[in-house]
């Protein structure tokens, strides 16, 4: 049997500390709509743009109920894709503020659905330094920002959620982010891709991954090398704050035991939630995941 166990670098925290430190050290640019630019009942949904690690102009959404002032809020971070996550009953959450963007520049409510050809799991590959996910993180830190900056939310109660990439980022913005109080982590990716990436990869867009290294020399030892500086069981060695992390039982992508290794490495509160399902969304996500970070939120301004 294939045990999922955290594997980290020698010099993890310091390449993350540096990474953080960059973000972090970006000046707060951002603009909102000021107008209602979304049918999504019992929230106002305003666009924003804000700049980003590379100077690059993102965009994305806030949501709030009408009148809120220092409500709870979380970063919702979008599934993998170049598509932006719509606000919805997900994505959105009774008496919490909620900001997401676009990782790849595109507008606030861009659809796009995955082609293999299209995606950028192999974008940087090589190095750590220059992999995509280096440059996603730092902006979703700096989206952290952002999101604790408006006057509707209250700054120390901010938590991070999302499902799969989202899921397996937020469990990093726990880790790296002061920001971030608590997280809410459905179906985490990229959990033990020591293991994963070694054996027969058969699932788009993960197999951008394996076709990378198959195309390059010393392919597959640079991608292990890049990969274990971001492995979501090593990220979750580091993320403290309170964690509830769910899996599905009949997960594809997010394996239930890769899953588990994750949860099983994180050191703090955290709590496991398993849904008789694959891949995707479960009804039972929203009440669940609002009241984990009711609980785990609500104490920070008392």
């Amino acid at each position: 049997m294939i045990e999922y166990a955290p594997y980290v670098p020698e010099d993890f925290d310091e390449f993350w500390r540096e990474t953080v430190t960059q973000a972090v050290a970006v000046p707060l640019d951002f603009r909102r709509s000021l107008s209602n630019d979304f049918d999504c009942p019992g929230f106002v949904v305003e666009t924003f743009e804000f700049r980003g690690s590379e100077g690059r102009l993102l965009s994305g959404w806030i949501a709030y109920p009408p009148g809120a002032r220092r409500l709870p809020a979380f970063l919702w971070l979008p599934p993998f894709g170049l598509e932006s996550s719509l606000p919805n009953r997900y994505s959105t959450r009774e008496g919490f503020v909620s900001l997401s963007f676009n990782f790849h520049g595109n507008s606030a409510f861009h659809q796009e659905k995955y082609a293999v050809g299209k995606g950028y799991f192999s974008d940087g590959a090589a190095s750590p330094e220059t992999w995509v996910f280096r440059r996603m993180f730092m902006d979703s830190v700096i989206a952290a920002k952002v999101l604790q900056a408006q006057l509707e939310v209250d700054e120390d109660r901010v938590g991070a959620m999302g499902m799969s990439q989202g899921g397996g980022m937020s469990i990093w913005l726990g880790a790296w982010s002061p920001i971030i109080k608590a997280v809410c982590a459905d179906m985490p990716f990229l959990g033990g891709m020591d293991n994963v990436l070694r054996g027969k990869v058969y699932r788009y867009p993960l197999k951008e991954l394996t076709d990378f290294a198959d195309d390059v020399p010393l392919g597959e030892a640079l991608l292990l090398n890049t990969v274990s500086y971001y492995d979501t069981i090593n990220q979750a060695t580091r993320c403290a704050k309170p964690t509830q992390v769910s899996l599905g039982l009949k997960d594809p992508a997010a394996r239930p035991e890769q899953v588990r290794g994750i949860f099983e490495a994180l050191p703090g509160t955290k709590a496991l939630k398993a849904y008789d399902w694959g891949h995707d969304w479960h009804p039972e996500m929203i009440d669940n995941n609002r009241d984990w970070l009711m609980e785990n939120l609500s104490s920070k301004s008392e």
